[in-house]
């Protein structure tokens, strides 16, 4: 009778194992399209299993929970959001969770995006408080042996697409983007720079006057040599985004410039102070800051919208004021094509960041 017992709970035990054996290696898909799942820190594993029957990531909890206690000593399931896009058997959810493969949130920081505009992006796309990433990027330290003199991180938080995971730190956002241009200038930049004689602080400020002035690649050689020539002249920069961005500093959005805006008493407003602004008005892409680097070899010192996302150039004083002439008779003809309807994109500029507002006719 005990032999007849005992068989019998040998059987059911291998019947049981077989079955738990076969759902381990069963793919299962209780969901339709994509499943994203967070599992919060300090999540016991029957909640976690729990969650993700209901899902539908899950057929059941026990083979997920046999394979945790299996290895509950090896191995501990990380908390976070996870991705679930396809039928997976238990299994791949084991090792998905234990080994942390978190969902990454695509965050895009377009070139010419200020700390400002970070700030809001961040916001948005991760949930960081805006107050607490500008604070952050106050503290140079980590790039205090690139540049000694930088008053904040501007610049050199380099503008490219990131992917982080939900509940990334400031830190780790801000040590990725230092990282990405420490790469970048390593790679493309150095050799340009010692070529130049320029400090890294005045190129990477020259570029970013560059990069908020033009959306057209082609443009941004000679506007840098057009800024650089005005340098050497002793000329005033006279460049609008430098007044956007002091405003932005005393806390206000200047969506057009007035001429009270101009006679701002801001170290960063190059129509009150000569020279370069203390440091850069936003982070530079690669093209603005070879720009800035290898500038074009012209005479130009004015520039003027050409009402068509591009500009004007002009040798002299005179000659910028017939283009001034001819952009301000354009651009009343605009208005009076359209004088009721809502203005339609313009094809040839390209996305900018928030606030970026657009230069008017004043003399360059």
């Amino acid at each position: 009778m005990k032999k007849r017992v005992a068989l019998a709970i040998l059987v059911a035990f291998l019947v049981a194992s077989a079955l738990v054996v076969r759902d381990l290696f069963r793919p299962f898909r209780g969901y339709s399209g994509r499943e994203l799942v967070e599992i919060p820190p300090g999540t016991r594993a029957t909640a976690v299993a729990a969650v993700l029957v209901s899902k539908g990531v899950l057929a059941g909890r026990f083979p997920f929970l046999a394979l945790y206690l299996l290895g509950r000593y090896r191995h501990r399931l990380k908390a976070g959001e996870y991705l679930f896009d396809r039928p997976l058997r238990p299994l791949d959810v084991y090792r998905k969770l234990i080994h942390g493969q978190v969902y990454l949130h695509r965050v895009v920081i377009p070139e010419g995006s200020n700390r400002f505009d970070m700030a809001h992006i961040f916001q948005k796309d991760l949930g960081i408080p805006p107050d607490d990433f500008l604070q952050a990027t106050l503290a140079t330290r980590a790039i205090s042996d690139l540049d000694p003199q930088a008053p904040s991180l501007e610049g050199y938080l380099f503008p490219d697409t990131y992917r982080f995971p939900r509940g990334a730190t400031i830190a780790q956002v801000i040590a990725s983007m230092l990282n990405q241009f420490r790469r970048i200038y390593k790679k493309d930049l150095a050799e340009d720079l010692h070529k130049s004689g320029m400090t890294l602080h005045q190129a990477v400020t020259l570029a970013s006057l560059v990069e908020r002035e033009t959306p057209k690649p082609s443009e941004r050689p000679v506007i840098a040599q057009v800024f650089e020539l005005r340098l050497e002249m002793g000329m005033a920069l006279e460049c609008d985004p430098t007044v956007i961005y002091a405003a932005e500093l005393d806390g206000r959005a200047v969506p057009t410039i007035t001429t009270d805006d101009l006679k701002l008493d801001s170290p960063y407003n190059t129509y009150v102070h000569a020279g370069l602004p203390p440091g850069p008005i936003c982070s530079p892409g690669l093209a603005s800051l070879e720009a800035a680097l290898c500038p074009a070899s012209t005479d130009y010192l004015y520039f003027v919208s050409n009402n068509h996302g591009g500009h004007v150039f002009a040798r002299t004083l005179a000659q910028h004021r017939r283009n001034v002439a001819r952009y301000l008779r354009q651009l009343a003809a605009l208005r009076h094509s359209v004088p009721a309807r809502r203005k339609t994109r313009d094809p040839h500029r390209r996305a900018q960041p928030r606030r970026r507002a657009q230069h008017g006719p004043r003399p360059r």
